[in-house]
């Protein structure tokens, strides 16, 4: 192809010719109309269309040649660079991060910055491997989106992240060469398409119909008809189709090349090859005319595209706005402006097109567009600052100050802006543009506007590091002269420090004429002296006159000298002097509390080392004190106490404790809670009730439980003999059994005299809430609706309350009437229910009435009853059912009426959605696309996706295919979303075609895929034997096959043969065969093959994996004398430590992290944890201490809980077996008044595996105290589940029975169970813990949890045995519990005896959230 088009300009190829094309369709849907879409550099950062001119004076300053632009792109698609399964699972949840972030920025503001982009490129490239869709996300990001950047800056950081990613090892395919050509289009960068084209194909990636699409626009960009239409005649050639993107591009091309006519004549070839243009191609037009600035032919093509139903939206006007700015015609603007619709998402598409214009040099254009928007008021009435973004980009971009000053004034009085010149004064501190920022402070002054000290910082910064004294004295003198003193902050972390003493700084001040009278010189000076001379200090703060001064202020000062000095006296004398005088205590606190806190601060802020160095200073001080009667509370001396003991500086605390208050008392202990279990369930036979009654005891209990059993039996006629029998003795629970039994055997005459018989014994006795609704049910169904509603009426009066699961009883019940009763029966059930308050108004108990209607056909009535319900309860059930029916009757005035009554009760976007949803579902598509072109639409993603499950479990593709094409211009729409509805559906129905069509669509829309997308595309391609035309994020260990053989070459490598080797030692990696890829290494070694750092890493990190450390250390050799400065990345360096972990080899490990730590590299969380565990599984206590004092001194905030180093210390305790040591540690955790209850399982975890019985006993007694004595039941609830856990059940009855009050820990059992739930084989854990406590939480939720263990089980009958016992015992079942036990009656291939919920499992999961979420906060 590349040759094809050298030869092209010999040859005169025809544009006409190859344009007479027939039968050819409109293949997808229009490009570019959303933010990611294909932008024209004369657009950047608007939301454009198409592709429209390049700018005329593109600077080629990135690469001199850029014919050649492409020459460092090639790729060689054999070096298969892999990474290892926890790479890659990192990877991926780096990439779910990083694009959550970009797409947040872009839903919210259409844009994003290059600080983003660039901080998610340096995490990217730290990580180590990049994967092909991380790459393809960064490379998409250099265009259009980036608004605020120059296009040359853009182009640039495009080849500088393509460059970089390719020595990560990143995997470059089709789609990578697309997203680059499209940045190139985006960003006007000119390049040669035949070399771009030749490059792709020396590195063996096919361009594909979007690579050609894309070159057609880049020759049409440069006005080059010739070399579109060679390609244009390469595509009919291939039978590729001509979209209308293509001839967009053309109607650019010629009128780039100076032929407006033939641009305007490509619209009637369009349609005579069988395409309507849409808006795109009108823009293209437009815009064509816009560059010329002739104004006449756009108002005639305005007026043409809407005389063709193509309306042109807010952001294609603002394209045409900003190609007349570009192109110097800003006198035509202000014709364009008016046109201007003020849409939803107005707003942030006018934002990027100010971004764009200021950053294009058109500052004032951008300001006339500014002054558009829309006057915002907040809550307390003042405008919103929407000029920030317009100053800060002015400021950034060094706009002269004139023009800076003129906005800022005009913002103001157009209430735009509350105080722009401020806004404008930090915007320029916080770039360091420190010229502009003193000019802005001197017109703040002439303005009297307040200047702060702190808008000096930036500038004392350079000069306080540089120690420069004269610079800084400068600054302050400026200071004053502004009228802003020196405050403390600033004296003391700027100005003091660049001088030798106080004394001088006070002197060189002075002389430069600067006040030292302020309280922030007079605490500076404390903080000063604190640290560097405490008694100068003393001396200071002891003087009558001195003024008064919180502690506070220099506290952290004073912790420092008392740290660094060695004169104890003075300590001493300051310490009792701040514990005796209330100068130094403001506030609600005493003295000798800030100065108890002051010296429990002083020890906590000392390091390990520092304490032991200290100690006979320390001693001293603490002995003095103890003389000078100064005392601290048990709370202080506590946490003291712990810190001493944990840096192994004990000795001291016989030395603290006389300082300890000896009033203070021990506090009071709680007693626990008394817990009385309920009584099991006992089965009882009849001979067991004869015997009762030989024996003349009472038969109530044993006659009820009797009556229990046979309904379990359903066996209906021998209770109701017995009943008979012992009518008597009957009590009420036996009447409910009863009753409940007759309405599953639909006998009514029976269930209401029983009801009369319980009601004649005792008229207070109310049935629970799920038999009154049996009971209701079946009276209805039988003709006795008004006996129905007397019963509704009893519950009413007897107070029952129905929760939601029976809520949802009532609905099936409803609909059961609908379907058998009519409309009168539901209507009268259901206004009784409203009408008393049993249950409140939603959609779905609203929705039977509509129901009864349209299974009757009466849509009128259904319609009706729907408006009626709005009304009343403000519900719309069935409403999308009714429009549909509507919409196939064709009845207009009726479904207007419908439309009329949505809109004005919920808003127009639920009416549009509605109607948009109606018209899909009848086949009605081209009134649904005129529906999603109504102005300012936005996207309803939950809508969306209520729709897409619908499709997807209807298997309906054309309308979801018709939904996704038409919300492709839909404002804040996830294209990845749309795109992963239909993929879902292909692999329903196993439609690789579609699939593979799909994947086309998207790179064509340049749509950024998902890892999980890309999962199920190729799941989908692979199934079918297909190729997959990807990188492929999955976890290779796991699917890689284990019998593949590698044979060693033959003959010797040749200059190919490098790449032949990295491909099959990378090859044997991804496979798990670091031993075999370790011998083509060395076998490529010998050859004096190199390879580049990517390969020895990955090859050194698959040995790591299986713990292969002496492998992985002849890696390192040979790579270190084949790559000079070659160095282990952070994921090498942490399996390394996990690895000498897992030996046992603590030390080792232990220093790898320290060497780790002083090249300012992080290792993982695992990595720590796993040293953790080794260190304490070796009694290494020092060892824990000082890796949690190492990781504690980073910079980066770690998300690793402290319990990791608490529970391993306690750990070393009991392995050096001293479980005292461990007991007391524990001890004061728990009893601490900060103590968050964390768990300790992991410690008895390990002390059960080890059979410790010594410890356990300690551990046991220590839980035991704790729950007894302080009510804290965090430990003996984990010891309790920990020995469920494994396997001894006696033991944890036992543990229940000392300490009855673990029984009351519901949230914690209840996670338990959910816990186990999660697992298959774990139910017998489960049904340990209901033998021995049955009552952990409502048997509804408790049944959920079994009936997922039998589904993750695949235990059919046990799950049929739960659910009919649920029926008998008139339990609800949760719409969840239905859905999974649906699939397992489909699986054992019975009939399912219910109906299946019809929305998704997530659907149902979500509900449940939120319904324990609201639960919970009601709780609260």
């Amino acid at each position: 192809m590349a040759a094809l088009l050298r030869s092209a300009r010999l040859l005169k190829f025809s544009p006409s010719g190859l344009l007479q094309i027939t039968g050819t369709k409109r293949n997808g849907p229009p490009l570019g109309r959303l933010y990611s879409g294909a932008v024209g550099g004369r657009r950047t950062g608007v939301c454009s269309r198409q592709i429209s001119p390049v700018s005329a004076n593109v600077s080629s300053r990135v690469w001199p040649y850029a014919a050649g632009c492409v020459r460092h792109y090639a790729v060689a698609t054999e070096q298969k660079d892999e990474a290892s399964a926890a790479v890659r699972s990192k990877q991926a949840q780096q990439f779910d991060w990083a694009l959550t972030k970009l797409d947040s920025s872009v839903r919210r503001t259409g844009r994003i910055t290059k600080t983003l982009l660039l901080r998610i490129f340096h995490d990217t490239c730290r990580a180590g491997y990049p994967s092909g869709n991380q790459a393809l996300l960064l490379l998409r990001s250099c265009g259009s989106l980036l608004p605020e950047v120059p296009l040359e800056e853009r182009t640039e950081l495009a080849h500088r992240v393509w460059e970089r990613l390719l020595e990560l090892g990143a995997q470059y395919d089709v789609s990578h060469y697309n997203a680059l050509l499209k940045v190139y289009l985006q960003n006007d960068f000119k390049f040669s398409p035949t070399d771009f084209l030749a490059k792709m194909e020396a590195a063996n990636v096919h361009p594909n119909r979007v690579t050609y699409q894309r070159l057609i626009a880049a020759y049409c960009q440069n006005g080059d008809i010739e070399g579109a239409s060679t390609i244009l005649g390469f595509m009919k050639s291939k039978d590729l189709p001509i979209t209308e993107a293509v001839f967009s591009s053309l109607v650019t091309g010629h009128a780039r090349a100076g032929d407006m006519d033939s641009a305007a004549n490509i619209l009637p070839v369009m349609r005579g090859a069988g395409i309507e243009p849409s808006p795109d191609t009108y823009v293209s037009l437009l815009n064509a005319y816009a560059e010329k600035g002739d104004l006449a032919n756009m108002k005639k093509t305005l007026e043409e595209a809407e005389g063709a139903d193509c309306s042109m939206m807010d952001r294609d006007i603002m394209q045409l706005i900003f190609t007349l700015a570009k192109a110097g015609h800003q006198h035509l603007l202000p014709e364009m402006v008016e046109r201007l619709r003020h849409e939803r998402g107005y707003v942030p598409d006018a934002m990027n097109l100010c971004l764009s214009l200021i950053t294009q040099g058109q500052e004032d254009t951008a300001f006339s567009i500014l002054k558009t928007f829309p006057t915002l008021q907040s809550e307390n009435n003042e405008s919103s600052n929407l000029g920030n973004f317009f100053l800060r980009h002015c400021i950034n971009v060094d706009t002269s100050l004139q023009k800076i000053v003129h906005y800022c004034k005009e913002l103001q009085e157009n209430n735009l802006h509350t105080a722009p010149l401020t806004f404008s004064l930090a915007c320029a501190l916080e770039a360091k543009k420190i010229g502009t920022s003193l000019e802005l402070m001197k017109l703040f002054k002439e303005q009297n506007l307040p200047i702060r000290p702190h808008y000096f910082w930036p500038l004392l910064i350079q000069p306080a590091k540089e120690n420069n004294v004269a610079g800084v004295v400068e600054v302050a003198k400026g200071m004053q002269d502004l009228g802003v003193s020196l405050d403390t902050e600033t004296l003391s972390n700027y100005v003091l420090p660049v001088f030798p003493s106080i004394e001088e700084a006070r002197k060189a001040l002075m002389d430069a004429g600067i006040s030292m009278d302020s309280e922030g010189f007079l605490c500076s000076e404390v903080r000063s002296l604190a640290g560097s001379n405490l008694a100068k200090l003393f001396t200071l703060l002891s003087d009558p006159s001195f003024p008064s001064l919180d502690l506070s202020t220099f506290r952290s000062s004073l912790i420092t000298g008392f740290r660094k000095s060695t004169d104890v006296e003075s300590m001493v004398k300051i310490t009792v002097l701040l514990y005796r005088d209330e100068r130094f205590s403001k506030g609600s606190y005493k003295p000798a509390e800030d100065t108890a806190y002051f010296l429990y601060n002083l020890i906590d802020d000392m390091s390990e080392g520092q304490l032991q160095a200290q100690q006979g200073k320390l001693r001293t001080f603490f002995n003095q004190l103890h003389a000078q009667n100064v005392t601290i509370s048990l709370n202080i001396y506590r946490g003291i106490k712990n810190i001493l003991e944990s840096h192994e500086v004990p000795e001291l605390i016989k030395d603290l404790i006389p300082l300890l208050d000896s009033k203070v008392s021990n506090g009071p202990s709680g007693a626990a809670p008394r817990f009385t279990g309920l009584e099991g369930k006992v089965l009882a036979l009849e001979n067991k009730l004869a015997e009762y009654k030989a024996e003349n005891k009472p038969l109530g209990t044993i006659l009820k439980q009797v009556i229990q059993t046979l309904a379990a039996e359903e066996n209906l006629p021998r209770a109701l003999e017995l009943k008979q029998q012992h009518e008597e003795e009957m009590t009420a629970g036996g009447y409910a059994t009863l009753i409940s039994l007759c309405c599953r055997h639909k006998n009514v005459e029976e269930a209401l005299n029983l009801k009369r018989e319980m009601n004649r014994k005792d008229s207070s006795v109310a049935l629970d809430a799920s038999k009154y609704i049996a009971l209701i049910k079946l009276l209805s169904v039988n003709d006795r609706v008004e006996e129905a509603v007397d019963i509704l009426k009893e519950m009413k009066e007897k107070d029952v309350a129905l929760i939601d699961l029976q809520v949802t009883s009532v609905f099936h019940m409803l609909n059961t009437v609908a379907a058998t009763g009519g409309v009168a029966a539901v209507r009268r059930l259901q206004d009784t229910i409203f009408t008393l308050g049993l249950a409140k108004p939603t959609a779905n108990l609203c929705s039977p009435v509509v129901t009864a209607y349209l299974e009757s056909k009466d849509v009128p009535g259904a319609l009706e009853a729907a408006l009626e319900c709005q009304k009343l309860y403000n519900q719309l059930p069935r409403i999308h059912d009714i429009i549909v029916a509507l919409v196939e009757m064709g009845d207009t005035d009726l479904l207007q009426k419908a439309m009329d009554f949505v809109s004005q009760e919920r808003g127009e976007m639920t009416m549009l959605y509605d109607l948009f949803f109606a018209f899909l579902q009848t086949g009605r598509y081209r009134e649904a696309r005129k529906i999603m072109e109504t102005p300012g639409l936005r996207s309803k993603p939950g809508r969306l996706q209520w729709y897409a499950d619908k499709c997807i479990f209807t298997k309906q593709m054309e309308p979801l295919e018709q939904m996704v094409e038409m919300t492709a211009k839909l404002f804040e729409c996830d294209r990845d979303e749309m795109y992963t509805y239909i993929l879902r559906l292909c692999k329903e129905t196993n439609d690789w075609k579609k699939a593979e069509a799909i994947w086309t669509k998207m790179q064509e829309e340049n749509v950024i895929p998902r890892e999980r997308t890309l999962c199920l595309l190729a799941d989908i391609l692979r199934s079918n034997g297909q190729h997959v035309p990807f990188e492929v994020p999955e976890t290779w260990y796991k699917q890689a096959p284990t019998t593949q053989q590698v044979k060693s070459p033959s003959t010797p490598p040749t200059a190919e043969g490098g790449a032949d080797y990295q491909g099959r030692l990378l090859a044997l990696c991804k496979k798990g065969k670091a031993k075999e890829a370790l011998g083509i290494l060395k076998e490529a070694d010998k050859m004096g093959v190199a390879f580049n750092p990517s390969p020895y890493d990955q090859l050194i990190r698959a040995l790591l994996s299986e713990g292969a450390i002496e492998d992985a250390f002849v890696v390192k050799g040979i790579a270190e004398t084949r790559v000079p400065g070659f160095k282990l990345s952070d994921i090498a360096s942490s399996l390394l430590i996990i690895s000498y972990s897992k030996r046992g080899q603590a030390k080792d490990a232990l220093e790898k992290l320290k060497s780790m730590l002083q090249v300012d590299h992080v290792p993982s969380n695992l990595a720590i944890t796993r040293l953790v565990q080794a260190l304490g599984n070796s009694g290494d206590v020092a060892g824990i201490q000082e890796v949690e004092s190492l990781i504690k001194s980073l910079a980066t905030t770690s998300s690793l809980s402290s319990m990791v180093f608490i529970n391993n210390t306690a750990l070393a305790h009991i392995n050096n077996g001293d479980v005292d040591s461990a007991v007391e540690l524990f001890d004061a955790m728990y009893t601490s008044p900060d103590n968050t209850n964390p768990s300790m399982s992991f410690v008895f975890r390990k002390v059960l595996e080890s059979g410790n019985d010594k410890a356990l006993d300690k551990l046991s007694i220590m839980a035991e105290r704790l729950a007894n004595h302080f009510a804290c039941y965090r430990p003996a609830s984990d010891l309790f589940l920990q020995l469920l856990e494994m396997d001894k059940v006696e033991d944890a009855k036992f543990m229940l029975a000392r300490c009855n009050a673990v029984a009351e820990q519901k949230e914690l059992l209840l996670s338990f169970v959910s816990q186990k739930a999660q697992s298959p084989g774990q139910i017998g854990k489960i049904r340990s813990l209901l033998s021995l406590i049955p009552d952990i939480a409502e048997k509804e939720v408790v049944n959920a949890y079994l009936i997922k263990c039998h589904v993750l089980d695949k235990d059919f009958t046990s799950a049929k045995a739960l659910y009919e016992q649920m029926q008998k015992e008139g339990l609800a079942v949760d719409e969840l519990s239905l859905k999974r036990l649906a699939g397992l009656y489909r699986e054992a291939r019975e009939t399912v005896p219910f109906t299946e919920p019809p929305e998704s499992f997530k659907f149902y999961a979500d509900k449940l959230k939120e319904r324990a979420a609201k639960g919970q906060a009601a709780e609260k």
